[in-house]
């Protein structure tokens, strides 16, 4: 999804990685954007790495190192084949060895014996990740964090799990407890540690913004050093290991935010047009209490969906919320007063709607559509220039999704476009800019925000060497 601290308002400060054009802007330079390239890899030799896996063995047990093809395969691959640009270059790298440590102290061992033999590390959840975050790209040590999956404890407003614990494990944790995550990815079978440092927001983050705004109470964080000792870093320091891709320290468990629990159902709604579907859509950004999704499909989108769902009309514009039970009233209020409809309500709904939000979308719609790609975008020609953006770039389809940012709560989108080649999406990229549709590029792996200066500073401090994910922080 795109960051929103990509796009300030306003002019950027000198220096700022916007003002040197690795990002746009409302006059973006001609460079702009970085890709993805493959580095050239001098393979670590085999008796570094024989070395290495005994250590491990000795650390961790011996069924917890891996050293067969197929798990070293699997542990370096995720979601980057849905980017046409990433997909030639994969699997971009192999780990030599994979690891599978059980709780935090082996995360620990595995990652001071990797620093001893100087291995690169690359640390990784469930695999989830679009972005090519979790390829190592140099080889070495792939650290699987899924079994070290324990919840250590819920307090009040706050659990603390170890970094391979899964969302829906966390969320059955709180909510016994009456409370449930501020927010949680769209695949909620993914890793805590793996969405911390790959992700940025999902669902919940239309009340609450993105992990970086006060959702990170605080982690445990392992720096890639011969004795590998755990450090809490406490917010706001720990931002920096926040959408990072491992480069800044090893998550090893983590501490977030949770809120009071709620009945929450699902509503969808339909609507002629898509400018009747977007005025209602920021009409219930305002619902009280905030919802804790809100989704919209222009029709062509909708139309891609399988199974046909008749919540879901393949020629209509579709909104979807995850709202109270209570709210219902009021929000089928709001659709009926921007001329749409309410065509169901489902209590089971939360789990389908959260299903097709973000780039679960970009899954769904390729599988129909597999001459589109996808673009993460915000700004305000999304919704507002949409014949100027259709003008840039034909066949477009567009999926918004509310969020709060610094600005107030906005839509974040999903652009899909014909894919023509690299050279002509990397040129559309940037003229959408001219039309205010700003673009964080998902066709990379290489870390593009403007919270890169506290990355690179928490870089030095627990990466000195530089071997934690190399090639990702250029």
């Amino acid at each position: 999804m795109p960051d929103p601290a990509v796009f300030p308002r306003g002019g950027d400060p000198p220096g700022s990685p916007r003002a040197r054009g690795d990002y746009p802007s409302p006059r973006p330079p001609l460079a702009g954007f970085d890709r993805a390239v493959l580095p050239e890899v001098t393979p670590i030799p085999s008796d570094i790495i024989e070395s290495l896996k005994a250590d491990l063995r000795v650390a961790l047990g011996a069924r917890a190192v891996l050293e067969d093809e197929p798990a070293r395969l699997s542990a370096s691959t995720d979601w980057a084949h849905m980017s046409p640009v990433l997909e030639p270059m994969l699997p971009g790298g192999v780990a030599d060895v994979v690891a599978r440590p059980r709780d935090a102290a082996g995360i620990a061992a595995a990652v001071g014996a990797a620093h001893r033999h100087r291995v690169p590390v690359t640390v990784r959840g469930q695999g989830t990740g679009n972005y090519g975050q979790g390829i190592p790209l140099f080889g070495g040590l792939v650290i699987d964090t899924s079994q070290a999956n324990r919840v250590i404890s819920v307090g009040d407003g706050e659990i603390t799990a170890e970094a391979g614990s899964s969302f829906v494990m966390m969320e059955k944790a709180a909510r016994a407890k009456g409370q449930e995550l501020a927010i949680l990815p769209s695949t909620v079978g993914s890793t805590i540690g793996g969405f911390i440092a790959g992700g940025s927001g999902g669902t919940g983050s239309i009340a609450n913004g993105a992990i970086w705004d006060g959702y990170l109470r605080s982690l445990l964080v392992v720096p890639c050093t011969d004795d590998a000792t755990p450090v809490e870093v406490p917010f706001p320091d720990n931002t920096a290991m926040a959408h990072a891709f491992g480069v800044s320290g090893v998550i090893a468990e983590a501490t977030v935010e949770l809120r009071p629990a709620r009945t929450w159902t699902g509503l969808f709604a339909s609507f002629p047009d898509i400018s009747s579907a977007v005025a209602a859509g920021e009409a219930l950004f305002d619902l009280e209490p905030t919802p804790r999704l809100v989704s919209l499909d222009e029709a062509g989108i909708v139309a891609t969906y399988r199974p046909v769902d008749p919540a879901m009309p393949g020629e209509r514009a579709s909104v979807r919320g995850i709202v109270t039970a209570e709210s219902v009233p009021a929000a089928t209020a709001i659709v009926e007063r921007h001329g749409g409809r309410v065509d169901a309500v489902r209590p089971k709904g939360p789990a389908l709607i959260a299903s097709m939000s973000y780039n679960h979308t970009t899954y769904r719609v390729r599988k129909l559509r597999p001459e589109l790609t996808h673009l993460q975008c915000m700004g305000p020609g999304l919704t507002r220039r949409r014949g100027e953006v259709a003008d840039l770039v034909p066949e477009s389809l567009i999926h918004l999704e509310g969020f709060r940012t610094a600005h107030g709560r906005d839509w974040v989108s999903m652009l899909f476009l014909r894919y023509d080649g690299p050279d002509v999406l990397y040129r559309q990229m940037k003229e959408l800019a001219d039309v205010e549709v700003y673009v964080d590029d998902p066709h990379t792996w290489v870390l593009h925000h403007l919270r890169l200066d506290g990355v690179r500073e928490a870089a030095r401090k627990f990466d000195p060497d530089g071997l934690l994910n190399p090639g990702k922080l250029l």
